[in-house]
């Protein structure tokens, strides 16, 4: 089974050939590419210099155009799976393994959930992250403990879903609308390490802003979303 580690990277050039490496040594099984998205420092250089698999857009797109980017790749080249995988250092690729076969259980969508069996801390973020949760249980009637979480694998259905329609995110809203629409979604556990270098565009203002749009888009947009059915060879 194929599996395409997918690292969208803006302005991550502090970050970057630590994280390519430890896949690259340490995972070979596994192939990557770095979708730099329009990135205004060294990234898609060090990328290059360094004989990365690259894709290198021109402008910015924002995460949701580079991993579609991404999973357009992994449509073209006939892959099984593909995972998002953060481009900061804050993902742990001795997960995939295990979403890897908790996706082979027969599952669309398995996220790396850092919430089950551990408790969310208490703060301003967990709350958010918490009601998003509770939209989409409101909406789905499914509980996903960790909405938020950006380590997700998609099998090869969601792929072609996510290659071939636009506006197919990978965030929240995508991820209830797809399970009202009968996808099937398990998390596993996993551990998540901090940003060492570079900085989160996600700001305090940003990241308020982030989660009332994804409340309002569970609760009322995506109620108006028509899907376009894919079919897969």
């Amino acid at each position: 089974m194929k599996c395409l580690v997918i690292i969208p990277a803006y302005n991550e050039e502090e970050n970057i050939v630590r994280v390519v490496e430890n896949l690259k040594n340490n995972y070979p099984m596994y192939d990557y590419i770095v979708i730099n998205d329009g990135s205004s420092d060294s990234t898609a250089k060090i990328c290059r210099k360094n004989g990365y698999e690259l894709v290198d857009l021109p402008v910015n797109l924002g995460l949701a155009g580079a991993f579609q980017t991404g999973l357009k790749y992994a449509y073209r080249n006939g892959y099984d799976y593909a995972i998002q995988f953060d481009a900061d250092g804050q993902h742990r690729p001795e997960f995939i393994g295990p979403m890897l076969d908790k996706i082979q259980e027969g599952y669309d969508i398995v996220i790396g959930s850092r919430f089950v069996t551990e408790k969310k801390p208490h703060s301003l973020r967990m709350l958010g992250s918490n009601l998003i949760s509770m939209a989409m249980k409101l909406t789905t009637g499914r509980r996903v403990k960790d909405p938020t979480s950006g380590m997700r694998m998609f099998n090869k259905k969601m792929i072609a879903e996510f290659a071939l329609n636009m506006n197919y995110g990978p965030e929240p809203d995508t991820v209830s609308y797809l399970l009202k629409q009968g996808a099937t979604i398990a998390e596993v556990q996993v551990e998540m390490d901090e940003r060492i270098a570079g900085e989160s565009y996600l700001n305090l203002t940003k990241s308020m802003m982030y989660m009332l749009r994804m409340l309002l888009s569970i609760l009322l947009i995506q109620n108006f979303r028509k899907r376009r059915e894919v079919k897969v060879s």
